[in-house]
């Protein structure tokens, strides 16, 4: 699979609406549908990777336990015999992630009462640390429990020299159940025997295409609207049909007629309704209007009125004190001073007197209008709250309702004095009048609105509920029809975004069925069982993948004629294209007992995927099963072994027993140890094995100092390709990469000593073909050791 990621969904959809040759309004439609980029797919900064995993007090892991792991591609294998704690590392990475373990998801309440551990009272706490690629800090993930349920955990995300984060901050949800990195054996066979829609919803999430799921179901929730509204009037129409048929009333037979017709008849119902009181419809609507008409909210005029007085007494205080007096000076000086700077002149405007305004005056007048301003609040305060007094009762004034301004009724007389009062400043006669008016007023609208709805009420007694009926089905019916173009829209628009949808689902699902093909041509690869297509099928709960399987080039059902092992390796295929996809924002992948049920060929299968995968991914595996370890080393591929051993009381250990280097110190003293082996073939192969070995060792800080310099995985694995010679591989490891050999050789001898410089000597010599006595075998592979374990300490 491409590491692009894919491209926009809404501009790949954008394109083919340009040339669908769809009416305009449904193209319109359907960019409705589309209004932008979901959010919640963040653009990645770099692959998250694993530094260590850490429990204690946690399953069977007692005292605390720490995995150190190399976070970078590669492959690391953690061996252990059943009951070794090592599951307990792949269940605590899982938990402390995603806050729970999948092999006991819909389990018995007793699956979940062992996670902690009985040798061991501390509280128990898991973690990770793990670090994005490119990004300066680590990040450590901790979930740690201080009570009895394993729903009550605290989590906590540390990085050095900043606050405590959240889970989200490292990694979201979505992105967990989108591209999970985790398989457990129990879950490598829920994937084939769990339920198929789980599968093919999985599948579809990868695959992108949720914004067109969800615009089929926006156009779909959108057209059964349409429909209930279409039911709506006709279900109303059957039952206002047999109301009317039992009245005699002209107008309610005429309506029946309108109703009973293949298409009702809209129209001549809107005129029966126009004409329902006999020409008194201004009469009727003017009693509606009085039954319902309000008058003045008594207790909130009561309340601004007594608001009002107060505020005319503060203000009338404040006018007759020395308050009154200083905001009148001082605004008399404002003037004056404005007067001044504005005519640029110190005669004085009143007696004009020359130079009466100069600029001490102006000063002086600064100075006094400042003390007056202070003395003037006081009057300045009581004013402005008796403007705002005013003004709330003016607002409590409302004016003459329309339909009632053109008569010359009492009530309206009454209503149009009310409404002069807006025009009333004075505060004590606005409080006398608005008091004495909106009493009356009240007591008026209150005796015409219970009038008119005594004459309402005589009123077409008979007609009147059926008209209020038929004009409910008459508007549910008009919506209907307005309705129903969009509807034709909707449908039209469903049926292209199914086009588009299997179209797109097949572009983007083609790469995905051929990684897992070829995932499981390394797995199965003498087996009888082909797998070809890989599709998705079927909507609704009929949702399901199909995958094409055949036997001996016969098609077969899927399931039916798989074994154990093929089953676990068409598992296998379709969660590592899913878990590797370029979107995922993981760059490791946790996978725990996956041998289970393998024959030794689909092993080394096995073997052969992971490493792939390990290619540009960090894939962890766990296993009891020796049976991978040992086709790791048959077909010579590079990986961490590490070995997880139980001691009493839980305390877990964890060794490393295996890896490049030491893999290939071991075998060439294998080599140099075997008496059977001739003096010239050792001379030619014992220089090439050691030489292995130090590039091994000196890759590890290569990769460790260009991730540090700020080097993405590509650009890495880019430059070391290009690296052909050791001392070109110590010189990017330790040195300075533009040096010629013998610098690197010298720098080298200088650093560990002249035995080192002749040991890379000696090896490039053998490795190359330049045959010559290597002397004492066991001298070669005990300098090579010496020399890989200097540069690893280093």
């Amino acid at each position: 699979m491409s590491d692009q990621p894919h491209p926009s969904l809404r501009d790949l959809v954008l394109q083919r609406l340009a040339v669908a040759g769809l009416e305009p309004e449904t193209a319109d439609l359907l960019r409705d549908l589309f209004p932008g980029t979901p959010p919640g797919r963040t653009a990645r900064t770099g692959p998250l990777f694993l530094r260590s995993i850490t429990a204690a007090g946690w399953r069977g892991i007692g005292p605390e336990a720490t995995l150190d792991l190399t976070p970078a591609p590669g492959l690391t294998v953690v061996a252990g015999r059943n009951g070794s704690g090592k599951s307990s590392f792949a269940e605590a990475a899982e938990m402390t992630l995603t806050g729970d373990n999948f092999r006991w998801q819909d389990r018995t309440q007793v699956w979940r009462q062992g996670w902690r551990n009985l040798h061991d009272s501390t509280a128990p706490r898991v973690e990770v640390e793990c670090r994005r690629d490119g990004a300066d800090l680590p990040a450590t993930i901790r979930r740690s429990w201080h009570g009895a349920n394993l729903a009550d955990a605290r989590v906590a995300v540390h990085r050095p020299g900043l606050p405590d984060g959240e889970l989200h901050e490292v990694i979201g949800s979505e992105e967990l159940s989108l591209y999970r990195p985790f398989l457990s054996y129990s879950e490598l066979g829920a994937v084939i025997n769990g339920p198929m829609t789980a599968l093919h919803d999985g599948l579809a999430q990868v695959l992108g295409l949720e914004q067109l799921s969800d615009a089929y179901k926006e156009a779909g929730v959108r057209l059964k609207a349409l429909k209930d509204g279409e039911k709506k009037a006709a279900d109303t129409a059957v039952t206002v049909l047999a109301e009317l048929r039992t009245s005699d009333d002209p107008r309610a037979v005429g309506a029946a007629e309108a109703l009973s017709a293949r298409r009702p008849d809209r129209e001549r119902v809107r005129v029966l309704l126009a004409a329902r009181t006999e020409g008194d419809a201004t009469e009727l609507e003017r009693l509606r209007g009085l039954s319902t008409i309000e008058g003045p909210d008594l207790r909130d005029i009561n309340g601004a009125v007594a608001r009002l007085r107060e505020a005319a007494a503060r203000a009338e205080d404040a006018r007759s004190g020395s308050a009154e007096d200083a905001r009148r000076l001082s605004d008399l000086l404002e003037r004056v001073l404005v007067h001044r700077r504005r005519g640029q002149t110190a005669d004085c405007p009143v007696c004009d007197t020359p130079g009466m305004l100069d600029d001490d005056w102006a000063a002086r007048a600064r100075a006094q209008v400042e003390r007056l301003q202070r003395e003037a609040g006081e009057a300045q305060s009581a004013h402005d709250g008796l403007r705002g007094a005013v003004r709330a009762v003016h607002d409590l004034v409302q004016p003459v309702p329309v339909w009632l301004r053109p008569e010359d009724s009492p009530l309206a007389a009454l209503w149009r004095e009310w409404a002069l009062c807006r025009s009333t400043t004075d505060p004590r006669s606005l409080a006398d009048q608005v008091e004495r008016l909106s009493a009356a007023l009240s007591d008026a609208c209150r005796q015409e609105s219970d009038r008119a709805a005594r004459l309402l009420a005589e009123r077409d007694a008979g007609w009147q509920p059926l008209a209020v009926r038929l004009a409910e089905w008459l508007a549910a019916a008009d919506r209907a029809a307005e309705a129903e173009p969009l509807g034709k829209r909707l449908k039209a628009a469903q049926t292209w975004l199914k086009k588009v949808t299997d179209e797109l689902r097949e572009e983007r699902l083609r790469p995905f069925a051929d990684h897992s093909q070829t995932i499981w041509k390394l797995l199965c690869e003498r087996s009888s069982v082909s797998l070809g297509s890989i599709g998705l099928t079927g909507t609704a709960n009929q949702r399901k993948v199909k995958l094409d399987v055949s036997v001996d080039s016969m098609d077969a059902p899927a399931f039916g004629v798989m074994s154990q092992g093929e089953l676990h390796s068409l598992a296998l295929s379709l969660f590592l294209p899913r878990a590797t996809h370029p979107d995922s924002p993981f760059g490791f992948l946790v996978i725990d007992d996956p041998v289970q049920s393998m024959d030794p060929e689909k092993v080394e299968g096995l073997a052969r995927v992971l490493h792939a995968c390990a290619q540009r991914r960090q894939v962890i595996v766990f296993t009891h099963d020796t049976r991978l370890q040992q086709a790791i080393r048959h077909l010579r591929i590079p990986a961490t072994i590490l070995q997880v051993s139980r001691q009493t009381d839980s305390v877990v250990k964890v060794t490393r027993t295996d890896d490049p280097v030491s893999l290939a110190v071991s075998e060439a003293r294998a080599i140099a140890r075997d008496p059977n082996v001739p003096q010239d073939v050792a001379d030619r192969v014992l220089p090439q094995m050691c030489r292995g070995a130090l590039e091994a060792a000196y890759l590890e800080p290569a990769r460790r100092r260009l991730r540090a310099e700020g080097h993405g995985h590509a650009d890495i694995e880019a430059r070391i390709s290009k690296t052909h010679k050791v001392t070109e591989l110590a010189a990017l490891a330790f040195y300075d990469s533009t040096m010629e050999p013998a610098q690197v050789l010298a720098a080298v001898a200088q650093e560990h000593g002249t035995w080192a410089r002749a040991l890379i000597e000696r090896c490039n010599a053998g490795a190359h073909q330049q045959l010559a006595p290597i002397g004492d075998r066991m001298d070669l592979v005990r300098d090579t050791e010496r020399l890989t374990k200097a540069v690893r300490t280093r």
